[in-house]
């Protein structure tokens, strides 16, 4: 899975000749997997308790977990040396503990940033498990669960494809656990009640029980189902549009710092602001004082998915109708009520905090650094979850 790069070379004049040397300034940027790769594993375990609480009525409470390790990660391996400060090769002024690049010289120079796959991922899952259910007489049944869970681990996709709400590649390949917090399927709360009523009307119910067979089919045999969901946000991480680092990986996994004199509130909860972006500062980078180019600088402190996207709450109806046309022919109508409410259930917003790069501004003779400005779209919702209002008709005939 190897591809070129060609740097300065117009495409107009690009042949096979050009591809092979030197001269045309390829760069070649592998994919590899770890030699020694392990297998991945989970350990799961559950414990429940079912206890019959009142006539008809059943409570099961449930504790489930996991453990997994081995799990597949992807990285950008080849990487410019990093320190972690305080040390000599640091910028003035890094707090403990900052990952920093003192320069942008990769590993191996001949080749572009790769991708590489390694087996260095861990998971950890935790929930409590509510299920309540209640048969009640006259054809009425209400179900109700409620999980509450903590779901951490170091990297949550392969690639950036299907990485969805998180970076894709892990931010310090030297030590991937830098990366350890919400998993990107971190949904703390979730609950769902359903339930299904048979109609009291027809033969044998308390409702027009003495009608004629042909009234009778029509108002008999109808039942009304219903489910409605509620959710917690899903977790997602502050990101920045560019690396600060110079390490050479594009995917931009890197997170932004904390800032420290941010004093406001953190989720407005606006479409137009979901989270606040002036809670986060870009991380340091250093700077060529004539071009702005980065030569290095800083990983951000920010952990991964710290931040909450909006909840979700749905609410599905269904109406059916059961007729015996003959012994061995039933027809079934079904009208159903999708987002009955038509409840507008938003996605999670734009995660980029800062899309451009610093720069150095030069006034009256003095070079200054000047940090990227926070990005105008920052924290905007741009996207639904879910559909509007949908109704689907339906006529089956079973034989």
């Amino acid at each position: 899975n190897t591809t070129l790069s060609f740097k300065n070379v117009p495409v107009s004049s690009l042949n096979i000749t050009q591809a092979t040397t030197a001269t045309a300034g390829t760069l070649i940027s592998p994919s590899s997997v770890q030699t020694n790769i392990s297998t991945p594993t989970v350990l799961s375990w559950t414990f429940k308790v079912e206890q019959q609480i009142l006539p008809d009525t059943s409570l099961t409470v449930g504790y489930v977990g996991s453990h997994g390790y081995h799990q597949i990660l992807s990285a950008a391996l080849n990487q410019p040396t990093a320190v972690v400060c305080p040390n000599p090769s640091c910028v003035a002024g890094l707090a403990g503990g900052t990952i920093y690049f003192p320069g942008i010289v990769k590993a191996n120079p001949a080749l572009a940033n790769s991708t590489s796959w390694v087996s260095q991922g861990i998971s950890n899952y935790h929930a409590l498990e509510v299920d309540v259910r209640r048969n009640l007489a006259h054809g009425l049944q209400i179900r109700g669960n409620y999980t509450w869970s903590k779901n951490l681990d170091n990297g949550s996709a392969w690639n950036t494809s299907v990485s969805a709400n998180t970076p894709a590649f892990v931010s310090y390949p030297a030590n991937p656990r830098v990366d350890y917090g919400a998993s990107a399927a971190d949904v703390r709360n979730i609950a769902t009640i359903n339930g299904t009523y048979d109609l009291p009307f027809g033969r044998n119910h308390a409702f027009a029980s003495g009608f004629k067979p042909f009234a009778d089919r029509v108002v008999s045999g109808w039942s009304l189902s219903a489910i409605t969901s509620l959710q917690s946000g899903f977790p997602f991480s502050p990101q920045l549009g560019y690396n600060p680092t110079g390490n050479g990986d594009t995917r931009n996994p890197i997170r932004p710092d904390v800032n420290p004199n941010f004093s406001g509130k953190l989720y407005p909860r606006t479409v137009a602001q979901w989270f606040n972006p002036n809670a986060f500062q870009a991380p340091l980078s250093t700077l060529n004082p004539t071009t702005s180019a980065i030569t290095g600088g800083a990983v951000g402190n920010v952990h991964r998915d710290t931040l909450v996207g909006p909840g979700l709450s749905n609410l599905d109806v269904s109406l059916l109708k059961s007729t015996q046309l003959t012994e061995r022919v039933r027809a079934q109508f079904r009208a159903e009520f999708f987002n009955l409410l038509n409840h507008t259930n938003l996605t999670t917003p734009n995660e980029t905090t800062f899309a451009a790069a610093p720069t150095i501004t030069t006034v009256n003779g003095i070079k200054t650094y000047t940090p990227p400005p926070v990005s105008t779209t920052a924290g905007v919702i741009t996207a639904t979850a879910t559909t509007s209002r949908q109704i689907q008709l339906g006529l089956k005939l079973l034989f």
